[in-house]
């Protein structure tokens, strides 16, 4: 039997905060779907992104958010066999194995509240049986739930896009929780110099901690020319954007060198456009966008698992500041205001 109600954070208007508030569960499990009681989720910049309507008008509202996160699997619908009662599992926003199922049905104040095939901003969690993967009991739950999006993301952009080679450069452009996790993973593999852009000094001193070899204060340097001076007046082999605003990315597209990459992460807001002059992609320049690091999540959290803990990758040093779920709004302002340097994080405690 499913529990009948939980809190949850919803999203009503955009440009608002999120309402707390009881929501009602429905009263069985459809084909695919399983029950999660969640112990913790990330906020990511994509939920800052649609409580602010970056992509545009929401037609889904009311609906629950957040799409990265740990916890236990509660009970499971038909057809689920990828997971069962007790597993420990991380949600994930891109797709894996297994089936894809219809979207819960949650009720608030007597009319349908909208939940994607993930949310984690809510006590319980009716996800898609593809939106799960179980991982080995024991796991630290409280760094889980970044590789729901975080590290998959950020890692999954040096690997898969990337493809950075030894001692390549990379320009890192807005430090927050992915950028952090790309910063890790281009230092594991070898990338060097890397340089942290940022606005926010806190997370350009967490990018330095972790990985960066040097670090630029967007707000009070001359980026351009403090970049050029650390690469000796070449640009950077890779530029990685994770902030979506155009004049960032045309100034990575500038700034690269003639074979350099530009892979942006960050997604402008609706009706921003960029102007290029397309003449240095016909020799060798490449401009391309990611869709979550373009991985595979069930190959991907188990490989990425293994290789944090063989190299002991401080993940808890990513994390900056834990909240309750009443809380909710305050970690946003935190994350928005540049007060917190690394990821936030939900708590679901007893």
């Amino acid at each position: 039997m499913l529990p009948k109600k939980m809190f949850a954070a919803i999203l009503v208007k955009q440009n608002c905060q999120l309402v707390v508030d009881e929501v009602l569960l429905p009263k069985e499990l459809a084909v695919g779907q399983v029950l999660v009681k969640l112990s913790y989720s990330g906020i990511c910049g994509s939920q800052i992104g649609e409580i602010r309507g970056v992509k545009g008008e929401d037609k889904y509202l009311p609906h629950l958010l957040g799409h990265e996160g740990s916890g236990f699997v509660e009970s499971i619908g038909p057809g689920v066999s990828k997971v069962q009662k007790g597993d420990p599992v991380v949600l994930h926003w891109k797709e894996g194995i297994g089936i894809q199922s219809e979207p819960p049905k949650y009720d608030w104040k007597n009319r349908q509240l909208n939940a994607g095939l993930i949310t984690t901003f809510n006590e319980f969690a009716i996800v898609s049986e593809n939106r799960l993967t179980p991982v080995p009991s024991g796991t630290d739950m409280r760094t889980l739930c970044l590789y729901g999006c975080a590290i998959t993301t950020g890692f999954g952009v040096v690997e898969n896009v990337a493809q950075i080679k030894l001692g390549e450069s990379l320009v890192v452009f807005g430090s927050g929780g992915v950028g952090l996790n790309i910063i890790q993973a281009a230092a594991m593999r070898g990338a060097y110099p890397i340089i942290a852009v940022d606005k926010f000094a806190n997370r350009l001193a967490l990018s330095e901690l972790i990985g960066a070899t040097h670090v630029i204060n967007s707000l009070r340097e001359d980026v351009t020319g403090k970049i050029l001076s650390i690469l000796n007046g070449i640009g950077p082999d890779n530029f990685i954007d994770n902030t979506g605003n155009t004049d960032v990315i045309s100034l990575g597209y500038s700034i690269t060198n003639k074979s350099g990459k530009v892979i942006l992460v960050g997604v402008p807001e609706t009706g921003r456009s960029v102007s290029l002059n397309t003449l240095p992609l016909h020799f060798g320049k490449k401009i391309t966008g990611t869709h979550g690091g373009d991985g595979h999540p069930t190959q991907d959290i188990p490989r990425y698992l293994k290789i944090c803990k063989s190299k002991e990758v401080d993940l808890n040093s990513i994390i900056s500041e834990e909240y309750r779920l009443k809380d909710i709004n305050h970690a946003i302002e935190s994350m928005t205001t540049g007060s917190s340097a690394g990821r936030c994080l939900i708590a679901f405690k007893e």
